[in-house]
């Protein structure tokens, strides 16, 4: 969870302004949670209060109508309506917010069932629910050790994803906020990087839809890397009290982080 929020922090203030660089400044004045953040907390806050995921995201996403980049348009819509209803959307906000799935369930299936949950109220296409589940699943497979970085290119292959060289996607990259698109390239930089802070550099390296594709990439290195106790530090500082709220309840629930990041 804490992965997906750094990497939409850092890749905020790229995604309508894309760089090919890797070593810009992580953290600027600009830099700020944008949707890819407010729906993480909201999945986050329905597993651990209970809520409905759907009402969940409609509670968070009303309170915060505008955030920095703004929310899609389909998904701003659905938002906004009166009886919100899913959409058919493959898009990616399906895979970016499902992190805490990954951390919050304890086992393969029950991960699996959750994250298409965690899909359907918006984006109910066999395409967004992949994505979803690949994302979640990957989370938990890495951080619980059942499978390594050598096993993830067979595995995702089950979702009919194949990841590119990093290289190559940098070259040819084109704004898409496809999950088929932009899983596999946040799963490309998380292979080719040595620890979390590279796969973030990675991430926003390759353009296109910046934020999402660092904050995908940032919450399956989360469960392989140590995050960096800086890059945490000014990541949560950047939170408003509400999501920081949501967030400590979801680190006292993960032995993982526990006290260390309480007391950062």
């Amino acid at each position: 969870m804490l992965g997906a929020i750094i990497g939409d922090i850092i890749g905020s203030r790229f995604e309508f302004n894309n760089t090919n660089r890797t070593d810009f400044d992580l953290f600027t004045e600009e830099s700020t949670y944008t949707d890819d953040t407010i729906c993480t907390i909201a999945i986050a806050d329905a597993i651990l209060n209970g809520k409905k995921y759907k009402n969940s995201l409609l509670e968070w996403c009303r309170k915060y109508p505008n955030p920095k980049g703004a929310y899609g348009g389909s998904f701003a819509r659905w938002i906004q309506s009166d009886d919100p209803q899913p959409y058919n959307s493959y898009g990616n906000g399906s895979a970016m917010r499902v992190s805490p799935v990954g951390w919050l369930f304890d086992s393969h299936q029950k991960v699996l069932s959750q994250a298409q949950l965690s899909a359907i109220p918006s984006h109910d296409h066999m395409g967004g629910i992949f994505g979803a589940q690949c994302v979640a699943a990957l989370i938990f497979k890495l951080r619980t050790g059942e499978i390594d970085k050598g096993g993830i290119e067979q595995y995702i292959s089950g979702y009919g994803y194949h990841v590119n060289s990093v290289n190559s996607i940098r070259m040819h990259n084109t704004f898409n906020e496809t999950c088929h698109v932009t899983v596999p390239q946040a799963i490309s930089c998380f292979l080719e990087a040595n620890d979390f802070e590279e796969t973030i550099r990675l991430a926003v390296s390759i353009g296109g839809d910046s934020d999402t594709i660092a904050a995908i990439a940032g919450s399956i290195a989360e469960s392989y890397y140590k995050i960096p106790d800086h890059i945490a530090v000014l990541a949560i500082d950047k939170l408003p009290d509400d999501m920081f709220m949501i967030f400590t309840q979801f680190i006292k629930e993960n032995p993982i982080y526990g006290d260390r990041l309480l007391k950062l």
